[in-house]
This record gives C-alpha cells, sequence and structure tokens, in this order.
C-alpha cells in the first residue's frame, strides 16, 4: 500500500482539519462501485474525531442516495461536480447553477460534430438519445437509476434545467481531445472536465469542486485553511486548489498527483481509508493540544 508525497509544494500543511470533502468515484468506491467496510470505518472515525465529512460527485443526486444512507452524511451533498448542493436529507436542492440554454445548446453541437455519445442531466432526470449507448449499463449501476430516452434534449423542460452535459466515448484520446478543443470553444461559459478517462462534463462554470468547497465552507462556517480534500480525477484538481490539504488517490493520473500534497492507495487497496489514518485523524481538532 504505498503513500507518498504529492507534486504541490510551497504551501504549509494545515495543523487542524475540521472539514473533509472527498470525491465518490475513483475514490471512495472500487471500480465496480463496491464501499468497501474501512472506507465506511474511516468515516465514522472522522465524525468520532469531530472532523465534518462531506462528498461532492460528478453523479446526479439520485445516484448519491446508497452513499448519503451508508455513510450517514449530514453535511449538504454537491452533485454534477457542485453544480446543484442538495439537502441529505431529501436531496432537495440548496442552491445551484444550471448550464445557460445556448450554452448547452453550443455543447451538444459541438459534441454530435465529434461523434461522441451525449447525456443530459437536469436537477431530476438523466436524458440519452439511444439506450444501447457505451457505458449507459455502468451508469444505471453506479446511480440505481435508468435513463429516459428522448428525442431531442433541445426542449424547453430539458433544456432550461441542464445542469450537466456529458459526452460518452471509448475512445479515451479522442475524448481528451475534446476536451481540450470543447474548454477552447467555450472558454469561461462553461467548464469543461473528464471525471473519467470516457466521461466529459460539462457544467455551469461556477459548477466545480473548488466552488463546491467554497461553498461548504460558507455554509458549514469552517475557514478553508481548515479543509482538506481528496480525489482522483482531473475535476478534483479544482477543489485541490481551494483547500489546505490536498490528497490524490494512488490510481490518479500524473496531472492529478503533482497538485496534492500527499498520494495515498488507491480505491482498490482502500487508499481513502489510508489517506484518513496517515493525514487527516492526527489533524483532528480533539488530538491538538490547548
Amino acid at each position: 500500500m504505498a503513500l507518498s508525497e504529492g507534486g504541490r509544494t510551497g504551501q504549509s500543511i494545515p495543523g487542524v482539519i475540521a472539514l473533509l470533502i472527498s470525491d465518490v468515484d475513483g475514490t471512495m468506491v472500487t471500480d465496480n462501485k463496491q464501499l468497501r467496510a474501512p472506507t465506511v470505518e474511516a468515516v465514522r472515525s472522522l465524525s468520532q474525531a469531530g472532523i465534518a465529512f462531506a462528498i461532492t460527485s460528478s453523479r446526479p443526486p439520485i445516484g448519491l442516495r446508497t452513499l448519503i444512507a451508508s455513510l450517514a452524511i449530514t453535511t449538504p451533498v454537491g452533485a454534477f461536480n457542485g453544480g446543484l448542493i442538495v439537502s441529505p436529507e431529501n436531496l432537495e436542492p440548496i442552491e445551484g447553477n444550471p448550464l445557460p440554454a445556448d450554452v448547452a445548446r453550443r455543447a451538444i453541437a459541438f459534441l454530435a460534430g465529434r461523434r461522441v455519445d451525449i447525456w443530459f442531466d437536469t436537477d431530476r432526470d438523466w436524458l440519452v438519445l439511444s439506450r444501447d449507448g457505451p457505458y449507459v449499463d455502468l451508469e444505471i449501476r453506479t446511480i440505481e437509476s435508468a435513463p429516459v430516452v428522448v428525442e431531442t434534449f433541445d426542449h424547453p423542460r430539458s433544456i432550461d434545467r441542464c445542469y450537466k452535459i456529458v459526452g460518452v466515448s471509448r475512445d479515451f484520446e479522442a475524448l481528451a481531445q475534446c476536451e481540450r478543443d470543447l474548454s477552447d470553444e467555450l472558454g469561461p461559459s462553461a467548464t469543461v472536465n473528464r471525471s473519467q478517462r470516457y466521461y466529459l462534463d460539462i457544467t455551469h462554470p461556477e459548477a466545480n469542486k473548488g466552488c463546491m468547497v467554497r461553498a461548504l465552507s460558507r455554509l458549514l462556517s469552517i475557514p478553508r485553511h481548515a479543509i482538506a480534500t481528496i480525489g482522483d480525477g482531473r475535476n478534483d484538481v479544482a477543489m485541490f486548489d481551494q483547500s489546505a490539504l490536498a490528497i490524490a488517490m494512488g490510481n490518479a493520473d500524473h496531472e492529478v498527483k503533482a497538485r496534492a500534497q500527499f498520494v495515498t492507495a488507491s480505491n482498490e487497496e482502500d487508499g481513502f481509508a489510508s489517506a484518513v489514518k496517515h493525514w487527516v485523524l492526527p489533524r483532528a481538532p480533539s488530538r491538538q493540544q490547548p
């Protein structure tokens, strides 16, 4: 189980951590989307040490229900990479930033032009053009909900309630190029990041995990210098940059690891639990000298 320093240097490591914010897929769950016992126990130990715990994910709110229940989460939950913050009790919106309709249309046209499959998320529904598209079955297992098949996304009941568009492809290199080109195309009007090698997320410019860190800091009255974050994806770098302590998973790519202070083991090796034990719990408020 490898533990090491990341590439982020020149910043002091906080003495006290009052909140840990975690990514979900690739971080808290295994590749087959299972939540292992060491992870559940690690979250319980955070609560016992007086450290608040929160999650943020590219998933829609409905895809986080099981995790919320299994981990007894009581803090606001960040869906759609922080684009929609919901209550853990009933998934009702607390605050959110839908993608403007004109930006959504431009993103859809771009992805269609690259022959990339497109998913579309509103605050309530996951829409697809084909039930048989790539990774649809995986997403059904992940979020425990089936998509709604539609002929077009450009309908007032959907285009005006868009929280996330996803480009989906088995051609990882082509999708990486789409990420670069679409980011240039949309500029500051959207956040464009891959949450997995096969998923390219397009959200509101204020809908990213860095904004989620700032929102939780405000909602929970916890300063950012007392916040730690952990994740594995390129979309997690934004929250690394807004927190005092950043931990990358062992399964993260080199660019992600370079933006963290520490690198833990992979999600298949209980890396989340190791990170909590080695770098978060020792900084619990209850363990600091008076």
